[in-house]
C-alpha cells in the first residue's frame, strides 16, 4: 500500500495545509510564475502533499537537502529508494518525481533539429547527455556524421559495470559503415564524474582511430561524459592526429 495513502484525514498535508496562500507553490507559480518558485517548491507542486507532521514543501526541501541540493542526485536514485527513505512518499509520488526530473532532463537535451550539427565538442556531449550522464554504469556509444557533418545517428556499442566497459573495434566500425559514416564520434561516460581518460581509454581511442583510418572514416572525437556538463574531449585536447581538429578541419575531413 502506498504510504501516502491513509485511511485518516490526518495522515498527509496537502498544499493548503500550514501554508499561507502566498506560500502555496500552486497558487504562487499562478500568481509570479513557475520561475518564482524553488526547487522544492517545483517539487512540492508536482507531488501535492506531505504527511504527518510536515508539509510538503517541507518535504520537498528535506529531500534536496539530503541529495546536497542536486536533483541530478535525485535523478540517480530508484523509485524503492524514495519510498523507503521519505514517510508521507509512496510508489505514486515517488514516480511524479522521477518523472518529473526525466522529462527536464529530455527537454534540456532535446534539439531543435532532427540532424542537429556537430562543430565542436560541446554539441556532440548535449546531443548524448541524456544517454550517458545520469548511469551507473558505464555505456560506449558513437554518433555517425555525414558529410555536412550533421548526426544521422546515435548507437549504443556496449554496456559494462561501474568501471568500466568494453569497446569492440569491429562492432564500432561495422556501426558506421552501414550507416555511410563520412565521420564518427566516440563516447562513454564515467558514473565517477571524474572526467579524466584512463589508459584503457587510450588504447581504445587509437585502436579506433587506426581502423577509421584504414576504412576512409574520420575519428572526430572521443568524449568522456560526465554530469554536470563536465567532460573530456580527446580533440580537445589535440590527441587526434597529433593536433587539435577544429571545425574547420572537420569539414576538411568529411570533404
Amino acid at each position: 500500500m502506498e504510504q501516502e495513502k491513509s485511511s485518516t484525514p490526518v495522515a498527509s498535508m496537502n498544499l493548503k495545509e500550514n501554508l499561507a496562500l502566498d506560500d502555496r507553490p500552486r497558487e504562487k507559480a499562478l500568481k509570479l510564475g513557475f520561475d518564482k518558485l524553488t526547487p522544492a517548491e517545483l517539487l512540492a507542486a508536482i507531488i501535492g502533499s506531505g504527511s504527518q507532521g510536515e508539509n510538503v514543501v517541507a518535504l520537498c526541501q528535506r529531500i534536496l537537502n539530503d541529495h546536497d541540493g542536486k536533483i541530478y542526485n535525485i535523478a540517480r536514485r530508484s523509485v524503492h529508494d524514495l519510498m523507503k527513505d521519505y514517510r508521507g512518499v509512496g510508489e505514486v509520488k515517488a514516480i511524479e518525481i522521477l518523472a518529473a526530473i526525466e522529462l527536464a532532463r529530455r527537454y534540456q537535451s532535446e534539439p531543435f533539429e532532427e540532424n542537429p550539427a556537430i562543430q565542436c565538442s560541446r554539441d556532440a556531449y548535449n546531443v548524448l547527455r541524456r544517454h550517458l550522464c545520469d548511469l551507473d554504469h558505464e555505456e560506449l556509444w558513437i554518433l555517425t556524421l555525414n558529410r555536412a557533418l550533421r548526426v544521422t545517428d546515435r548507437i549504443r556499442v556496449s554496456m559494462g559495470g561501474t568501471g568500466t566497459t568494453l569497446g569492440d573495434v569491429k562492432i564500432i566500425l561495422r556501426r558506421a559503415l552501414e550507416r555511410l559514416a563520412e565521420g564518427i564520434i566516440l563516447a562513454h561516460n564515467h558514473p565517477s564524474d571524474r572526467a579524466i581518460p584512463s589508459p584503457d581509454d587510450d588504447a581504445l581511442t587509437l585502436k579506433v582511430l587506426e581502423g577509421c583510418q584504414a576504412v576512409g572514416i574520420s575519428l572526430m572525437d572521443h568524449i568522456i561524459m560526465c554530469r554536470g556538463g563536465n567532460f573530456y574531449s580527446y580533440n580537445d585536447q589535440g590527441r587526434l592526429n597529433g593536433e587539435k581538429l577544429s571545425a574547420f578541419s572537420f569539414k576538411k575531413a568529411a570533404e
